[in-house]
Formats: C-alpha cells, structure tokens, sequence
C-alpha cells in the first residue's frame, strides 16, 4: 500500500474564503467594492493551479509569478484577467503574454526596453508598479511619472491596452502607520492619473476600512495567504475572519512503544522522557515538508485529540506523545495541520515561522487528493 500521509485540498473552503473575502469588501465599501485578484502563486500556494483554479471560479482576476502557471489557467478555461506578478522576464514572454492575454507588472525600465524594441500583434494590460517603501520591486517615487508616461506612449502606440498603478505594502500585517504612509505616498505620485490601481494584499485587505480609503478606477486587491485559511496576522486566527483551511495534511501511526523515564527519543537524544511514556511514531518528515526546526511541544492531533510533537523530526518520520491518547495503536489517524487538527498558523508559530512557509514547502512527494 502507498505510504499514509496525504494532503487533502478542500476546494469549497477555497470558495468559501473568496466569497468570505468579498462580503467584507461589500461590507467596507458598498456600493464601489474592490475587485479581486486571487493570488495563485508557488502552485496555489502549495494546494496545486487545478485546485486553486476550482476555487476561485468567482474571482475577478488571477494573479500569479509564472507564466507557465498563467498558461495552464488559459488551458484549464479560465477566461478572466491573469496578472504577472513580477512582470515578464526577457523578450521571448511577449509572444506568450499576448496569445494568452496575460497583463504584467512592469517594474523596470529592461522591461520597457523589451516593449520597445519588440513586435507586438495585440495589446498587454499592465500595472506600473511604485516602491513605497517595500524596496523589492518597482519605480522609485521621482521616478515613477516619467515610467507611467512611458507606458501611456505604448499605449497610444497600441503596443499597451490598460495602463494602471500598484505598490505592495511591507507591514500591513503588523502597523497600521507604516501602511498608511505607504498609500500616502502612493496617492500623492499618482494623483491625477486614470486607470486601475492595485495596493491591498491580504493584511490590508482585511483590516476594516483600508481598502475603502483608498480611491481605484477601478480599484482591485490581491488577497493571497488568506484565500487559503491561513491568517495574515500573528495575533489573530484565520478563524476570527470566518475563514476556513483548504489544505489538511495527515498521515498514520506506523509505530507505537513505550519509553522508560530517562530514556531519549529521536536524532540528537533532544528529547528525554520525564517519566514512563509511550511514544508513536508518524509517517511524515521534513522530506514531506513538514519543518525539520519543529521544536518539540508543536501541536499536532492523534486520533482526534491534541498532542504534541517530542524530539528531532527525521527525513521521514516524526515522534509523537502518545500519553493523551492510551488507546492509540499502529493506524490511527493523525492530523498535521488542518481539518481536526492544530492550524497551520498555529504549527507554524510553533516553528518560528509563517503559515506561508509551512503551505507551500509540502512537497511533491505527498500525494493530492482534491476534494
């Protein structure tokens, strides 16, 4: 038989989470809600295009990093707006980008070089993008007119169809005045320019009344961790945002014993039993994604009841206390994350760091079962 561990990709939960996301948004600003880019990205963060892509039917737009991921959506009959997140990368994207009608960010001048100089049948939507203060991608405040303007010169060129701004915020997850200098000095370099703007990720998307300050013609947010169930926020559960977790990862029991007092379990003796304990061990390692750096006492579900993860994980398999659940054997049922088990914002913190991180490392190796 096939080793028991499986991630299983909820695609209602997925729907769930958009729709959740834009009944804020119609809560926030009646009448002039955003748009909404759902962020696909590192294959759905982690939960695979074909699931995302399920998911997200009612999205406005999907947004993404690879235009080989742009293209499947075209070949799995996605008709609506695909976004490139990080803009196209030499000449050669161009031909693909205008057969499968997929917009792009331009965040420097090489890709305004590769307009220019190149042969282009139809017309590619983009977002000019600003640095706020990010300092990752896009033009520098007194930089970014003399960019825009060279984008409207595409566009009457016919090279261009829709012209529009973005940035892309830094601390919205975490201080609110960070944010809010950010749109400042975003509306201050594009004021007086038409077309769509772009800033919200998921943070500011769902922190009440950001997006609704912010004026768009038309105005589109990009939520991203969030459409999956995982929280943006360190201090507040996806849960709090009637969120719900589209990914479960979960495995078997493949060994159960007891463990004397003083005796140690796991690579590196890091664990030593306090006192006579069992001990079961679980068909999932760092080779399937789960975190090599878990410390021991992150959470984890054995048989429906919560428990905690002792000494080192393996490549291949981990160490679990079996004190709370006597009556676990080889078989039973354990819950990494997810669905009867801890969240995975609560593994990660655990682990010291993001639900992101946590999605989108499971590997190829765990078998996908979409739901």
């Amino acid at each position: 038989m096939p080793r028991p561990i499986l991630a299983t990709i909820d695609t209602e939960a997925l729907s769930h989470n958009l729709r959740t996301v834009a009944g804020r948004l119609r809560r926030d600003a009646p009448g002039a809600a955003p748009f909404i880019w759902a962020v696909i990205k590192a294959r759905g963060y982690g939960h695979g295009i074909e699931a995302a892509l399920a998911g997200f039917g009612e999205a406005d737009g999907l947004a993404m990093l690879d235009l080989e991921e742009a293209v499947r959506c075209r070949e799995l009959g996605w008709t609506g707006p695909l976004l490139l997140l990080e803009g196209f990368f030499e000449s050669a994207d161009l031909d693909a980008l205008v057969h499968y009608r997929i917009g792009a960010a331009l965040h420097c001048a090489e890709q305004f070089e590769m307009l220019e100089s190149s042969a282009i049948a139809r017309q590619i939507d983009v977002f000019v993008k600003l640095n706020t203060g990010m300092h990752r991608l896009g033009f520098q405040p007194h930089e970014f007119r003399a960019a825009h303007e060279r984008a409207l010169a595409l566009q009457a060129d016919g090279v261009l169809g829709q012209v529009g701004a973005m940035t892309h915020f830094a601390r919205a997850d975490d201080d609110p005045a960070v944010t809010r200098d950010q749109i400042d000095c975003f509306l201050r370099t594009t004021d007086g320019l038409s077309g769509p703007v772009s800033l919200c990720n998921s943070a500011a998307t769902l922190t009440p009344g950001l997006a609704a300050g912010i004026a768009g013609d038309p105005q589109w947010v990009r939520p991203g961790i969030c459409l999956y169930g995982s929280s943006p926020f360190a201090d507040q559960p996806a849960d709090a945002f009637g969120l719900r977790p589209a990914m479960t990862l979960s495995a078997r029991l493949i060994g159960a014993h007891r463990v004397p007092a003083g005796e140690s379990v796991g690579y590196g003796h890091t664990f030593r039993a306090p006192r006579d304990m069992r001990i079961g061990i679980v068909a999932c390692g760092y080779a399937d994604g789960y975190p090599r750096h878990a410390p021991t006492g992150t959470p984890i579900a054995v048989d429906g009841v919560r428990t905690r993860l002792v000494g080192r994980v393996s490549m291949d398999m981990l160490a679990v206390d079996l004190d709370p659940v006597p009556d676990a054997a080889a078989g039973a049922p354990v819950v990494l994350w997810g669905q009867g088990g801890p969240s995975v914002d609560e593994v990660a913190a655990a682990c010291g760091t993001i639900g992101y991180e946590l999605l989108t490392a499971v590997t190829p190796r765990v078998p996908r079962r979409v739901l």
